[in-house]
């Protein structure tokens, strides 16, 4: 009997086991749905980080990243928790593992101590999370002169492909000439200031997108077309198109600037 009784009591717990093995059971279940909730909703738990496009392509070897204006460029970064929530006051840093420039980890602000070929990376670090901008280390823009002041464009009224200027380019220079060097990627900005009409033409890039700004390239040009529309053309000769290009340091017009670049428009069939 004895026996017997133990080989129940073995195979059916009683009511007070049964009864602490379903809490302990409902209490080890239940810990995990609520730390995981507790992980991802937490509003300081960081999902991602996106940093800003910076508002200046380049930085002046010897001087501080700034934007046209002449205002220290301080990078912008967004973090973000699980819930798609932007985090305020995150605790971001930032570093450059390039030579050329120096990096303040705090706020981000960049300083350039020497030249160099290729861009230099801003790193911006929370956690085990980082994201990248890039920025050029250039000569300090000197001056700016027309490589084409004056252009001249044949208009169509069948083919509007060809109602596009060829580009109106000026060229931004360090030192002074013969001796002067390319300041390579800088900011130039372009404006139609005189047209018979306001809607006769507009400012387009290569791939025929409106756009009133460039980027110089390693030779230090920059440009802009011009796209007419040949409805509001009402010369019955030769009409123009003047433009503007501007290239700012510090917040100040560089030598030359603005320069003016005019394009000629010949009426269809002229």
């Amino acid at each position: 009997m004895t026996s017997a009784r133990a080989r129940r009591g073995f195979g059916r717990p009683s009511r007070s086991v049964a009864r602490a093995t379903l809490l302990v059971v409902l209490g080890i279940a239940g810990l995990a749905p609520f730390a995981c909730t507790d992980i991802v909703s937490s509003s300081a738990s960081v999902l991602s980080i996106v940093f800003d496009s910076l508002s200046a392509p380049s930085v002046v070897a010897g001087d501080t990243l700034r934007d046209t204006t002449g205002a220290v460029v301080h990078p912008v970064v967004h973090v973000f928790n699980f819930k798609g929530e932007e985090v305020a006051q995150a605790p971001v840093y930032f570093l450059s593992p390039d030579s050329g420039i120096t990096v303040d980890s705090a706020t981000g602000v960049v300083t350039a101590d020497s030249l160099r070929s290729t861009p230099a990376r801003i790193v911006a670090t929370i956690g085990t999370l980082q994201a990248v901008q890039n920025v050029d280390v250039t000569l300090r823009p000197d001056s700016l002169r027309a490589v084409n002041a004056l252009d001249s464009l044949q208009l169509s009224v069948f083919d509007t492909t060809l109602n596009v200027s060829p580009l109106l380019q000026v060229k931004l220079t360090h030192g002074i000439a013969p001796d002067d060097s390319a300041v390579k990627s800088w900011i130039v900005s372009f404006a139609i200031v005189a047209q018979s009409d306001p809607k006769l033409g507009e400012l387009v890039n290569d791939g025929g997108f409106v756009s009133v700004v460039d980027t110089t390239d390693a030779t230090g040009i920059a440009g802009r077309k011009i796209r007419v529309h040949p409805l509001f053309f009402r010369s019955t000769t030769v009409d123009s198109i003047v433009v503007n290009a501007t290239a700012k340091y510090r917040g100040v017009q560089v030598t030359g600037s603005p320069v003016r670049l005019v394009l000629l428009l010949k009426p269809p069939g002229k």
